[in-house]
């Protein structure tokens, strides 16, 4: 299982970055360590190819808005109409990888289920995410991804402490896919909502306005982007990413905290500002949305590439 809680980790790398203030930028950034570009090797293993469904299970409470935002978002991923800097051209990314062969990058939203009531519990287990996710899509998927989403009132095992999100497939024979991102609106936006809530750790600077107005439905967002991004490129461990396969950088982790060019630790980058509502974000969706989406590693040139 890949999950956001490794040294290369987009989502959870607040703990990382501000908790080692005396690093320079990561060597992923490609600025001071050119020597040694960073290179996910490919382990010849499954890369999904669209077109893409997306299922989506609903765990725990969220509100019309907050689903109205996240399936814009999915939705954004295979749209070919926004404006440039679009979502659909950082998802374009990944249709670079395996061996750089292009490929389809068509993803749509598919089943959707609405646990509200919480049938399992408020407190999870990985083998519960695992459960949730078959439920959205049992039998041999390979053009699938099942996203568990949830809700603010919902624990599960490492959130917060350790990650925001991961991905990983069922087991068996008819494994799936699948994904799992928490809200982090009264748990900890400061690790998990960044750069959108002042971080747990590291200099107090003023949290950016987020594009959609909720700090921890766009920081969801984020950890979304990356934990898609890995399942496609690397759905059963056996696809790209460096390091051991139970704790691998991917295509979007491999790329920590980098969101505009100039981007450091602790700094997300130079991005765009919405001149209304003074919200930051890097990527335009369906429906007028904006977004902010963290930087993919592009095989084709071995370096973490951001949209604007």
């Amino acid at each position: 299982m890949a999950s956001i809680d490794n040294p290369g980790a987009a989502a959870a790398f607040l703990v990382l970055l501000f908790s080692s203030l005396t690093l320079v930028a990561q060597p992923s950034a490609g600025a001071l360590v050119e020597d040694r570009p960073l290179v996910l090797k490919y382990h010849n293993g499954t890369v999904l190819k669209g077109p893409i469904t997306v299922n989506l299970v609903w765990y725990g409470k969220f509100t019309p808005a907050q689903r109205s935002i996240i399936l814009d978002f999915i939705q954004s991923l295979g749209s070919i109409h926004a404006p440039s800097p679009s979502v659909g051209s950082w998802w374009k990314t990944t249709a670079k990888y395996d061996g750089g062969v292009s490929g389809s990058t068509a993803i749509s939203v598919g089943k959707q289920i609405i646990d509200e009531n919480c049938s399992l519990g408020k407190s999870l287990r990985d083998y519960q995410i695992r459960y949730l996710a078959s439920k959205a899509g049992p039998g041999v998927r390979v053009g699938s991804v099942n996203v568990v989403l949830t809700g603010k009132d919902v624990y599960v095992n490492g959130f917060c402490m350790s990650r925001c999100g991961t991905h990983g497939s069922t087991a068996g024979k008819d494994r799936v896919a699948y994904a799992w991102v928490g809200n982090s609106e009264t748990q900890c936006p400061g690790q998990c909502a960044w750069p959108f809530h002042q971080p747990i750790y590291g200099p107090q600077t003023p949290p950016l306005v987020p594009p959609n107005g909720d700090v921890a439905v766009d920081g969801m967002i984020i950890n979304l982007a990356t934990v898609l991004a890995g399942a496609v490129t690397n759905p059963f461990n056996n696809g790209y990413f460096q390091g051991p396969a139970t704790a691998p950088t991917e295509a979007v982790s491999a790329c920590t905290g980098m969101f505009g060019s100039g981007s450091y630790p602790g700094y997300p980058g130079q991005l765009l500002v919405d001149k209304t509502t003074g919200a930051s974000y890097n990527a335009y969706g369906v429906n007028g949305r904006k977004f902010m989406l963290p930087a993919m590693w592009d095989p084709q040139v071995s370096a973490c590439l951001t949209l604007v």
